[in-house]
């Protein structure tokens, strides 16, 4: 799958394990596509059971920001980006197989609608759940739109426009986590979940996931196209330069919107 990615699928189960540790499997341009490439060779190896998983300390700690900064034309690589992303998320939540995420460590920015693309997830007690994109000035993508279904209005613009760092207990309660286990257990946790769905019947599992999912969200393709668009525009504006900017400076960000609302 490439150098970011793993892939393994013996007897019926795909394991893709985000494998870039010392960057926290920030998503960038190889990270992405490599988890697409790995989504679509499970579904074409007609697995039953995808486990998603990652290296490291953290599950996935979001956008690689500092290739944003360097990017020749932001607007463009996000868009490239943000769609890549989008395909493998989309396949996750359409194919067949029934996907189970375990996240140990961080999950921030598109690492957390990446884990909640998953049908059942599954975290270390440990496991920390934050947005964090409007605190560099940018709009959610990922799918974090599609967390409306999981954790109702209200709850989803509380995550994205204040950015709480959610325990995986809180993650729980709110509806995006399905069960958390001490980090020692995880790995121990999702076999048993994966034996029962391979002991189960596939017919019936394949067509309960389509049906819930088909009323959950029934426009998400088009959901996450807006994302795309939105979040492209929001990095390319003054705000999301300086955001960008005050991170890699380890700073707190100084919006120009939010001064320009201040002097009036």
């Amino acid at each position: 799958m490439g150098s970011k990615v793993r892939y393994e699928a013996v007897d019926g189960t795909a394991r893709i394990t985000l494998s870039s540790p010392g960057d926290g499997n920030a998503i960038n341009p190889e990270l992405a596509s490599d988890l697409l490439a790995a989504v679509r060779k499970a579904k074409a190896d007609d697995v039953r059971v995808v486990v998603l998983s990652a290296e490291g300390k953290a599950f996935c700690v979001g956008g690689d920001i500092r290739s944003f900064s360097s990017a020749d034309d932001v607007e463009v690589f996000l868009d490239d980006l943000a769609e890549t992303l989008h395909h493998a998320v989309s396949e996750l939540q359409r194919m067949d197989a029934i996907v189970v995420s375990a996240v140990a460590g961080v999950a921030a920015g598109a690492g957390v609608p990446l884990a909640a693309a998953a049908d059942l997830v599954l975290a270390a007690q440990s496991a920390k759940f934050t947005l964090a994109y409007t605190g560099i000035g940018f709009s959610p993508d990922g799918g974090t739109s599609l967390l409306t279904a999981s954790l109702g209005l209200h709850r989803a613009l509380h995550m994205a426009l204040l950015n709480p760092r959610l325990s995986a207990e809180q993650a729980r309660e709110a509806g995006l986590v399905a069960e958390v286990h001490p980090d020692e257990e995880l790995p121990a946790a999702v076999e048993r979940v994966v034996s029962t769905l391979l002991a189960g019947s596939r017919t019936a599992q394949v067509a309960t996931k389509r049906l819930l999912r088909e009323q959950a969200t029934p426009l998400a393709e088009g959901a996450l196209r807006k994302e795309t668009l939105s979040i492209r525009s929001c990095a390319a504006s003054p705000d999301g330069r300086e955001g960008v900017a005050a991170f890699l400076d380890k700073r707190a960000p100084q919006f120009p919107s939010g001064r320009s609302r201040s002097a009036e």
